[in-house]
């Protein structure tokens, strides 16, 4: 396997015993390449190793998350629910325990990484999923919102404009005001960063939203 096959890896802990174990367990993988830094591989995968998803550590995956980093894998101690919608927050693609971090799993996790895929141990992911399952029961779903972030009348607005009618027949349709379909329009696009209408609609029909 040549250098160009290994997959590079950037690695990031909080303590210099745990850099320097990562380090060596992963230095003679030949699947693996450790690199110095994302501005010299910014194709790398970044191994984030910490006790606990603290303030530092946090700080460092939304750091991450600002520069377009997505290949993120997490090796921490214990996690609470808290500690784990953080890192799914922060755009973590996969977690594991540092009692369970082997060699080879670290391997499988940067692979996986690397390829675009997300992995979270069962139990965790069990809780991730009802925590997520309170959310939409509890507080999205009073408010008439939806996971994605959308209200059910936001939706139906980006469907409309995605059938090709405009501002009036929209209001039309939905016995909106004009004014009112507007707001909704700016609303989206500012809380998604979106550009404009067809932006809004590209956007809705990648996420499975309409």
């Amino acid at each position: 396997m040549t250098n160009t096959e290994r997959v590079p890896v950037v690695l990031h802990a909080t303590d210099a015993i745990s850099r320097a174990g990562v380090a060596a367990a992963l230095r003679s993988r030949p699947e693996v390449l450790l690199v110095d830094s994302l501005e010299a591989r910014p194709d790398a995968v970044v191994l984030v190793v910490t006790d606990r998803t603290d303030t530092r550590t946090q700080q460092l995956l939304r750091g991450l998350q600002v520069r377009g980093n997505t290949k993120v894998v997490l090796i921490a101690g214990e996690m609470d629910d808290t500690d784990l919608l953080t890192a799914v927050e922060t755009g973590v693609s996969a977690v594991v325990r540092r009692s369970e971090a082997t060699p080879e799993t670290l391997v499988r996790l940067v692979r996986a990484a690397a390829a675009g895929e997300g992995a979270l141990p069962p139990d965790l992911l069990g809780r991730l999923l009802n925590r997520v399952s309170r959310l939409q029961r509890n507080v999205l779903r009073p408010n008439g919102m939806s996971l994605a972030g959308m209200s059910e009348r936001e939706t139906d607005v980006l469907r409309l404009v995605a059938d090709g009618l405009d501002t009036r027949e929209i209001a039309e349709q939905l016995c909106y005001s004009q004014r009112t379909v507007k707001s909704i329009l700016h609303d989206i696009t500012n809380r998604f960063q979106l550009r404009n209408r067809s932006h809004a609609v590209a956007f809705a029909l990648r996420e499975g939203l309409i």
